[in-house]
Parts: C-alpha cells; structure tokens; sequence
C-alpha cells in the first residue's frame, strides 16, 4: 500500500491594523484591504522523505521571516522537519513589510524599503529626511515586530495543519498557457535599457528578453479522486495593482476566487512565481495609461497614442483580466482531461547550500558614487525624501557594497531540489530574470519543472550580462547581491541536481 500523503491548509495573514506597504520607492499606507491575503500550504510525505509548499501573498520572504516560522515549527512533536518546508512569496506590491532584520543571525539583502536608510546615513547636518506619508510615528499602522511575529505565527500554523491532513491520494500535472507576464526591461540604439522604459520613440530598438506564458500545474486528489488542490506556477510576479493605496494579493487574489467559485470553496489554490525578475503584467509595446496616480516617475509618458490592447495593468480592471486568464486556464486544463494521478510517485527533497560569487563594486564606481552622493546633497534644496532616495539608490547601493565586499566574498544560497514523481520542483531566493529560467526548464531531465523564486530568503534581482551592460533598475550593482556569473553558476548546479536524481 502506497504511503503517499497529502494535506492542505490556508491562513488568513490579512493584518488588523493598517500596513505600510512595500515594493515602491514612494511610502505608502494602506487605506482597506481588497481582498483578505493569505498563506496557503500543502504537506506532501512518503514513508522516508517529506516536503511541504506554503506560498504568502508578500513581496518577499526574508531569512527574519524564514528563521522565525522554523522556530516556531521545531520541536512540533509531529515529524515534521522545518529544513523541508519552502516558503515563497507572490511578490505582491500591495502586502506589508515586516523587515525585523536586527532579529535574524543570516545576512539581510536591500529590498526598495531599505533606500531610506540609506540615505538617511550620508545626510549632511542641516538635512532631514521628510515622511510623505505618517509611516513610523503613528499607532495606528502596524510595527515592523508586530507584523514579523503575526505572520510567522499563522503561516507555521498554516503549514503544521497541512502536515495534520495529510491523508491518502495522488496528483496530476499538466500543463496550460496563460499570458500574464511580458519583459518589462526596454532597449534603446545606444546600448543602454530600461525597466518601464518608454517604447513610443525612434531610439526603442526590442525588449530585451522574451516573456514566457507557461503555466505549469499540479491537480491534487484525494483517495476517492476529488479534487483537492491546485498548484499553479506562473513566470510573472503579481503586479498589477502595485503602487495602489490598498492591501491585495493582487491577480493571484482573483483567480483564487474564480478557481473556487467553479470547483467550491474546498478547492485550494497555491500559487508560485516562476522565473520572473524582468517581468511584469504590463504590455510596454501597446501601452496604455495608467487610471490611477502611480505616483511613479519611471512610467510618466509625454502624451501617448490610445491602443487598443487590454486594460491598464496598474488598475483593478488589468487585475481582474489577468485573474481570469489564469483561471480560465486552470479550469479548461481540467476539463480537457487529465493524466491518471501519481499515487504513489517517488519523492526526494535535496537541501544545498549553492556557494555564490558576491557582485562586487569596483574602486573606480565606489569613488564616482562617494562624489555623486556628496554633490546632490550638497546641492539639494531643503529636506530629502523618497524621491531623492529614488534618484540616489544606485551611488547609495554602491556605497554599502563597498562596505559589505571588505567582509563577503560569497552569497550562501538555500536551493531546494525535489523529484515529485515525473516533476522537478527547483528553488531560489532571487527576483531571477527569465533567461536563467528558461534554461534550466529547456535542459531538465524531468517531464515538467516547476521554478519558485524568492524562496526562503530574498537576496534581490539576479540579471543576466545583457541586463547588466543595458543598466537601470533591476539591473544595477544596487539591486541584487549576485550578478550574471553567480547566475550561470546558479543554472549549472541546479541543471545538475535535477539531472542527477531523474537520469534513470
């Protein structure tokens, strides 16, 4: 008799209070939540291996937020072993920060929330840094602590349910297409690219990289083959509604709704974020005007032409035609029929520490950016706030790399590598660009290979060389921890601990 298990469970990690919302450089408060957010685990065990999923509508996972759940899981007295659960986020830019970085022993990556610090470290003595919106001075927004011991606490109960219900049965994967995510990084005669760069002028030359409207897909059934579950892996974050003044788990939001308004309520649906870090919900060719204020100058447009294309990808109305895309997917993947599920389908799960070369800030870039921070500074009329922490980011991320290579050579990299019967399932903690992606899924031995980023830690965006000689956000030094040679050290040993456990 097959002793494969499966269990599900789902937690409400909508905090009580309001949030101070990350992922944009402009500090934002949460004004009511759009849809509730949540943790959403699957406990899957045989009689010797053991793994569980849990995907969080959050920006990211830090390694505080990491430490903090396995704490929570140790000792559970249930065989649970905390090592084997992968924690991943949709990359929601409508969910709370919980930084709590002084809590953690691990290293902590800069994300966009962090830019205020560092600015406010190289302030001359006449300046301050001005809040555009009450962020650390009111009661009514929820502390950085608050929210860290909130959601360490449901999602670890979140995961211990799952691993409670686990019960007999099986899964099928599949495979669909829905297009959501596209390139959002544009290339220009002159060499240089730019994310959200404007496509409406005669020095566009391409998209630097492709987009890819896979989605992979796990049905999960339980011993009388009813559906339980759904796994969908999609290569695009959840950005849509992004520089919005509410909380949302944005199109992954929707097409939970819709999934479960078709199977019922039962039906659970985990989401995760494929290879993604250059991609985004929005068209740069056929763009379309944003209804709401993003308040965001790298999407400012001079007059653009009207397209006929879909709706604005920064607005509820572009969130709901993604949701629905994604589940109109699942559900016709479904009812065109399904392999006979996996009962009793061979599991390993390999943990391994991938040792991965720091990115490194020359002398030359480290003194041009001292002089560059130094002479806004100096020039800067009056008090500084989140737009000039925007426009200093890349000489103020150079500056604390130059600090951090004097002690850090190497970025020690937690990767999971699963064999799930005939699908791989691969980790990774960066905002990794879709290239490295489309890579390991091209070269896998395995039938169907499911990426998840930003997993168990969040050490930024990882481009590729192309991105890196383009420059700008998501691409600059300041962005990530690892640039494009950590990347190819990234695909080859990934490519060879799948590769190793399914070449038979």
């Amino acid at each position: 008799m097959s002793q494969f298990r499966i269990g599900w469970a789902e937690a409400d990690i909508t905090p009580a209070k309001k949030v101070s919302l990350v992922g944009q450089f402009a500090e934002r408060i949460s004004e009511y939540v759009e849809k509730p957010l949540t943790a959403t685990a699957m406990a899957v065990s045989t009689e010797d291996e053991q793994l569980v999923l849990c995907s969080c509508d959050l920006v990211g996972i830090s390694y505080t937020l990491v430490d903090a759940v396995r704490e929570k899981l140790a000792d559970n007295g249930q065989g649970l072993d905390p090592m084997k659960v992968i924690l991943s986020a949709i990359h929601t830019h409508t969910g709370p920060g919980y930084a709590g970085r002084g809590n953690s022993t691990r290293r902590q990556s800069g994300v966009s929330s962090s830019f205020r610090s560092l600015i406010e470290s190289q302030l001359p003595p006449d300046k301050k840094y001005v809040e555009s919106a009450n962020v650390t001075a009111n009661p009514e927004i929820a502390t950085d602590d608050e929210l860290l011991e909130f959601l360490s606490e449901r999602i670890a109960r979140a995961i211990l349910e799952a691993w409670k219900n686990r019960a007999p049965g099986g899964f099928s994967n599949a495979f669909g297409r829905a297009v959501v995510g596209m390139c959002r990084r544009a290339c220009y005669s002159d060499g240089t690219a730019q994310m959200w760069g404007d496509t409406d002028t005669a020095v566009f030359t391409q998209l630097e990289g492709g987009n890819d409207s896979g989605i992979e897909l796990l049905y999960v059934f339980d011993a009388e083959n009813k559906l339980t579950g759904i796994v969908a892996n999609l290569a695009c974050p959840a950005q849509c509604v992004q520089h919005r003044l509410f909380v949302s788990p944005d199109f992954w939001g929707e097409a939970k709704m819709l999934v479960r308004k078709h199977f019922g309520e039962h039906v659970f649906l985990l989401p995760q974020c494929s290879a993604a870090g250059d991609q985004c919900p929005v068209d740069l060719i056929r763009w379309v005007e944003p209804e709401s204020d993003v308040n965001d100058p790298n999407l400012k447009r001079n007059n653009p032409p009207r397209r006929k294309a879909d709706p604005s990808m920064f607005d509820l109305a572009g969130m709901r035609k993604a949701g629905k895309r994604i589940a109109n997917e699942i559900i016709d993947v479904y009812e065109e029929g399904l392999d006979a599920p996996q009962t009793d389908p061979e599991l390993i799960h390999q943990v391994h520490c991938m040792q991965l070369p720091l990115r490194r800030a020359t002398l030359t870039e480290i003194n041009n950016a001292k002089k560059a921070v130094r002479e806004y500074l100096r020039d800067k009329e009056g008090d500084v706030d989140f737009n000039d922490a925007a426009a200093l980011q890349v000489h103020l991320g150079i500056l604390r790399r130059a600090e951090q290579q004097e002690w850090q050579d190497i970025v020690d990299t937690e990767v999971h590598i699963i064999r799930l019967g005939t699908v791989a399932i691969a980790t990774n903690p960066f905002e990794l660009f879709l290239d490295y992606g489309n890579q390991i899924k091209a070269r896998s031995l395995a039938e169907q290979t499911f990426l998840i980023q930003l997993a168990n830690g969040t050490e930024g965006y990882l481009p590729t060389e192309k991105a890196e000689k383009g420059g700008h956000y998501s691409a600059f030094l300041s962005s990530g921890l690892v640039g494009h040679v950590g990347g190819e050290q990234l695909v080859r040993e990934t490519l060879k601990n799948i590769n190793q456990i399914f070449k038979d």
